[in-house]
């Protein structure tokens, strides 16, 4: 055995302002929570996918084509969408209650509104050219007769910009249609942000005030009109960040608040406890606003967690005080003995936390780096208040206990001898003398397996993990008031444009293109781009069904037969693709009734392209997106594969990535830090092992389990691994610790000499005191990170029964098969 360290001495420092100097402790913890406070107030959100971006070439060519292209009816930046539903919004009621809506937002000066375009519009100038005003096109649909408004219709769908804005039912010979969309542009200051609302905040997002307001507007038409935009995106992101918040800690302070009336029995006890965990989330809260970090849908998960951490922390400190209070010991010899052992314990448990929850820093995604460092420096309050905050209010309110004799509550210590816990988990102790080996065999292959099976574990990332549910669970529904949800549109709305408009980018991936257009190969490029496509491409006749510069120049040549006799002249090879004098068909085209349309797909300045085609909905996002690279890779120029598709999944790849190397960076610094602190405390490297060996099977077995329950890595579930391990060694920690304190005798306190030198006494008065701290914390660690199933967004419920499941394997593997690897120590190590 190496020898040991002496540490004391910083041990007794801490004991004696823990124990001697209590109220001057107390004082000052309850001046830094007031400085924290302050932080409070400059608490910041931000919410949506766009939070997790990263630096990639499918992001920056995804970030070209919005800029450079103008997209089909999508929302720019500024802008309004009126989505309007109904039997027919051709007819002329509903083509006038569109114009009307839009005609009143524009009477709004605040509202800021600078252009309009919809349907009934161009229907309005069909009829009449000269009426280019909303009040003008009312009037000329006013006075027009329903025949009138039918042949309109039916000349404008030779409009693409017409037919874009009609649902995919629309049909030209009923000149019916069973939505549309009309769109309002605003004059946005300059200098204001106005990206998509998942980037901003409703204070920094002038669009969120823009819409909240034009939906009260709108409402008063006789029709069914709604109002989306980037504002509103923002608005219920925002909104659903909290309303999970006020949902998620109020349950779960009720449940642990159940948990630590069973754990403390005692009312003074439960006090100090709540008091703690309220200063714990305080101070984490308030040092986010104070180094502004803005708060993320991950940070929701943060306080659960810091409550389950905190919780335990607490049961360990009273539960191990009134061990020494049992037999006899007064106030401050008590809390001495037990913070001698406690401190050094939390010093453990807090470093492995801590290492867990920081190697998440390692992730190239800023929201999950974030998530680590919050949480990573919530436990370090954690440890500072629970473990010197609490024992010196415990001194404090003990000392006046004693000094006007008030009556004492539950001072019996959980697990004790005798006790129905105690005799259940000193069976650990027994499986481990009759069949230790056996059960470590059967954890090493349990681990293996599981381990294996877990490798199939999917990876994913959506805009659906942060959305709202379409339609809000019956539980939330009758939650009184601060704490019942509001009513989310987002994700009804978003399903409606899906469903019924034929530009849904989840449909599609895109070819961005670079290089001189000019040049008399560039069509025929993509033209050989586009033959004999991937699996995951929809084609017809062996070519990939797409939209592109060739398919614009071919619809204007159906159109315009001096045009096609244009084109047939530059056509070399007779395939419908000129070849030469690509500049004079670029100018005729961009000079003709189709430029706007031409431009949704080439530059200006003809050195870029975006090609976009169509993909299977069956197709994976992963098999999508490897052949979208592998179209790109035909192209004579430079071309990136990128839309949302491609954008995603190399999100999910970064997960997934982050996911291993926050697991591998979190497993090898914890390692080492066991490894050398046991050697310091005790001079046996070998219970740095047995500490971290319980750890690896619950986190094997944690996550073989994602994998039959079908959970996937996704923003945060992919964090938990690593976190499981941060928060799960924290259990084997502690028996561990304690076990060798009582094997070795250490410290000349120690009650029972018995169990000196006997591994079977020392592990049965480990399972039974330590054991019985660890079950409570277990029950309400479990409650407090559980209870984020009960969170509006999907990805926050998966976390919370992920952690919980967590938990509970790191408990059990930490009581059942910590006891029998130490056995194999002793047996196979110690003794020889």
């Amino acid at each position: 055995m190496a020898a040991v360290v002496d540490y004391q001495a910083v041990i007794d420092w801490a004991d004696e302002w823990i124990v001697g100097r209590s109220k001057t402790v107390l004082l000052t913890f309850l001046v830094l929570t007031a400085v924290f406070g302050v932080g409070l107030t400059r608490v910041s959100t931000e919410a949506g996918t766009s939070q997790f971006t990263e630096d990639s070439p499918a992001l920056e060519a995804f970030e070209n084509v919005n800029e450079e292209f103008t997209q089909p009816f999508e929302a720019e930046n500024g802008s309004t969408q009126l989505i309007q539903s109904g039997r027919n919004v051709l007819s002329k009621p509903e083509l006038l209650a569109m114009l009307r809506a839009q005609y009143r937002l524009e009477q709004r000066e605040e509202l800021r509104v600078a252009s309009t375009a919809s349907a009934a519009g161009i229907v309005a100038q069909t009829l009449d050219p000269n009426a280019t005003t909303l009040e003008a096109q009312v009037r000329t649909l006013e006075r027009a007769t329903p025949t009138e408004i039918e042949v309109a219709v039916r000349q404008a769908a030779e409009n693409p910009e017409f037919r874009a804005l009609l649902s995919r039912d629309f049909n030209r010979r009923s000149a019916s249609a069973s939505a549309t969309i009309g769109i309002v542009e605003h004059a946005i200051p300059r200098g204001v942000s106005q990206e998509a609302g998942a980037e901003a905040s409703p204070e920094t997002d002038p669009l969120a005030g823009i819409q909240i307001r034009s939906q009260s507007v709108v409402s008063s038409v006789d029709s069914d009109i709604r109002v989306f935009g980037s504002g509103i995106l923002t608005d219920e992101l925002s909104s659903v960040t909290f309303d999970s918040l006020i949902i998620v800690i109020p349950a779960a302070g009720i449940l642990i608040f159940v948990f630590l009336l069973f754990a403390y029995r005692d009312p003074v006890d439960l006090v100090l406890g709540v008091v703690s965990l309220v200063m714990t989330i305080v101070w984490t809260l308030g040092f986010t606003g104070i180094v502004g970090i803005p708060f993320t849908q991950l940070l929701v998960a943060v306080p659960p967690l810091l409550l389950a951490v905190g919780i335990d922390y607490g049961i360990h400190a009273i539960n191990r005080y009134r061990e020494e209070r049992v037999v006899g010991a007064e106030v401050k010899p008590a809390m001495r003995r037990a913070t001698d052992q406690l401190l050094v314990a939390f010093f453990i448990v807090t470093g492995t936390t801590v290492l867990g929850f920081a190697s998440n820093a390692t992730s190239r995604l800023q929201p999950i780096r974030e998530f680590g460092i919050v949480a990573a420096i919530g436990i370090v309050f954690t440890f500072l208040i629970f473990g010197i905050f609490l024992p010196a209010a415990k001194v404090v309110t003990d000392d006046l206990r004693v000094r006007f004799d008030l009556p004492t509550f539950g001072e019996r210590p959980l697990g004790e001898e005798g006790s129905l816990l105690g005799r259940t988990l000193s069976s650990s102790v027994v499986l481990a003398r009759k069949s230790a080996t056996v059960v470590v065999a059967v954890a090493v292959a349990l681990t293996l397996v599981s381990g294996v099976y877990a490798t199939g574990i999917d990876t994913t990332f959506s805009n659906e993990d942060f959305l709202p549910p379409e339609e809000t669970p019956a539980y939330l529904e009758v939650l009184p008031e601060p704490f019942a949800p509001e009513t989310y549109t987002v994700t009804e709305v978003t399903n409606f444009l899906e469903e019924k408009f034929a530009s849904a980018e989840d449909d599609t991936v895109t070819i961005y293109v670079e290089g001189p257009l000019r040049e008399e190969y560039a069509l025929e490029s993509i033209q050989h781009a586009n033959r004999n496509p991937p699996d995951s491409f929809l084609a017809t006749d062996r070519q990939a069904d797409s939209a592109s510069i060739i398919t614009v120049i071919q619809g204007y040549s159906d159109q315009s037969p001096e045009f096609r006799r244009l084109v047939e002249r530059n056509d070399i090879n007779d395939d419908g693709v000129p070849d030469d004098n690509l500049e004079l068909i670029y100018d005729r085209l961009l000079d003709s009734p189709a430029r706007e349309q031409a431009l949704e797909y080439i530059s200006d300045d003809r050195r870029s392209a975006q090609v976009v085609y169509s993909t299977k909905s069956g197709a994976s996002q992963d098999e999508i997106t490897r052949d979208a690279r592998l179209v790109a890779d035909r192209y004579r120029f430079d071309a990136v594969a990128t839309g949302e598709i491609v954008v995603f999944q190399s999100i999910a790849a970064t997960i997934f990535t982050s996911a291993i190397r926050s697991l591998a960076t979190a497993l090898v610094t914890t390692a080492v830090f066991l490894v050398l602190l046991y050697r310091i405390i005790v001079g046996r490297i070998a219970f740095g092992v047995i500490n971290l060996f319980p750890i690896v099977v619950a986190v094997s077995l944690l996550a073989g389990t994602m994998r039959l329950l079908g959970i996937p890595f996704n923003a945060l579930t992919a964090t938990v691994l690593a976190i499981a391990l941060g928060l799960g060694v924290d259990y084997s920690a502690h028996v561990v610790h304690r076990f060798t304190d009582e094997y070795e005798g250490l410290g000349e306190e120690m009650a029972d000499v018995e169990s000196k030198g006997d591994v079977f006494a020392a592990l049965t008065r480990t399972v039974r005191g330590t054991g019985g701290a660890l079950t409570g914390s277990m029950l309400t660690t479990i409650s407090g990170t559980g209870i984020l199933v009960l969170a509006i967004t999907p990805v926050l419920g998966q976390f919370g029964l992920v952690t919980a499941l967590s938990i509970f394997y790191s408990y059990f593997a930490a009581i059942f098969v910590t006891p029998s690897a130490i056995v194999l120590w002793d047996r196979y190590v110690a003794s020889s």
